[in-house]
């Protein structure tokens, strides 16, 4: 044998003997434990895209994903005030369990609370989720507080508009939260004039008054204002407050509650309407005074025309026709 093939038949060529499977086991082994190792890095990588790329869906506001009512908080600025009679709210429950939740929700991340949302617009969606007990599709947007808001506004008055007294006491929500005049009136799609009026009377009416009587959407400013008037007084805003919980005990819809509050608060009490009206004639047999008995109260209307002057002498006579009073009814005690 020359040296080359003793150098070959050393290091070229293949044993002739056959390798039994113990011996290929540990390669086969590390192989296994490799293809198991790149799959389990190349499913992670993939969930890192995943999860990439929706947090880029959740910032251009593409995503639509299902979140539990629990994580979801209110905004800190209400537009819609509840009412306990709803009959479309009713209705609305009913689609959703039947066909789904069709059109989602707008949340933005909450800023004060890591992990947690905040509601934009879709309050009586996510009611409806939260009474079916199931979670809400919503898209999830980086908003700031006035994109917020302005998205919170329009989206109301472009699904359902709000009533004016909801409308009025946005604006003077907003406006207490430190938002300018700009923000306010895109939120609420208006101009500067409507924006200051709305404020004007959300700062006249009661807020606790306006919850028993609900949204109201008939009822625009006019009726509103006439329900201010009504409310001159602590006794007078504490009977609307009397009148309004009975009329919601009654569960009246909103609407017939202000109507029937402004017509009972128009009407005269029972005492105002007990009055007494006696008539004084002239020896001649002409009208010549008034006298009328009301609200504990009683006055003389004395006729110029026939009796000149005869009021001013019997306002002289005052002092001394009490003190007959006394004599006659025998009381020397004032009350």
């Amino acid at each position: 044998m020359s040296r080359k093939d003793s150098i070959d038949s050393l290091f070229l060529k293949k044993p002739t003997t056959t390798t039994s499977s113990a011996s290929k086991s540990p390669d086969r082994v590390r192989t296994g434990a490799i293809s198991a190792m790149g799959s389990s890095l190349q499913e992670m990588a993939e969930n890192a895209k995943q999860a990439s790329r929706l947090q880029q869906q959740i910032a251009e506001g593409e995503a639509v994903i299902s979140i539990e009512t629990a994580s979801i908080d209110t905004s800190k600025i209400v537009d819609r005030i509840p009412i306990d009679v709803d009959p479309a709210f009713d209705a609305l429950v009913e689609s959703i369990a039947e066909h789904g939740q069709q059109v989602p929700i707008l949340v933005r991340p909450n800023p004060q609370a890591s992990g947690r949302f905040q509601i934009a617009y879709g309050r009586r969606r996510l009611k409806a989720a939260e009474k079916l007990g199931r979670p809400v599709r919503a898209i999830v947007r980086n908003l700031s507080d006035s994109q917020l808001y302005i998205a919170q506004g329009r989206e109301n008055l472009d699904r359902k508009d709000l009533s004016f007294i909801e409308k009025a006491f946005f604006a003077k929500n907003l406006e207490d939260d430190g938002c300018d005049r700009p923000t306010i009136v895109a939120a609420l799609v208006s101009d500067k004039a409507d924006v200051s009026r709305y404020v004007a009377v959300a700062r006249q009416v009661p807020e606790a008054l306006v919850k028993m009587i609900g949204p109201a959407p008939k009822a625009g400013r006019a009726r509103w204002m006439a329900l201010v008037e009504h409310l001159s007084s602590p006794a007078k805003l504490a009977t609307a407050h009397e009148l309004a919980a009975g009329f919601a005990e009654n569960r009246l819809e909103s609407d017939a509650r202000l109507d029937a509050l402004l017509r009972a608060l128009s009407e005269p009490s029972k005492k105002s309407r007990a009055k007494r009206t006696d008539v004084w004639k002239t020896p001649l047999g002409k009208r010549a005074a008034r006298v009328e008995a009301r609200e504990g109260k009683t006055s003389i209307h004395f006729e110029e025309k026939v009796v000149p002057a005869f009021g001013q002498f019997v306002s002289a006579k005052l002092d001394q026709l009490y003190k007959e009073f006394q004599e006659l009814n025998g009381d020397g005690d004032e009350r």
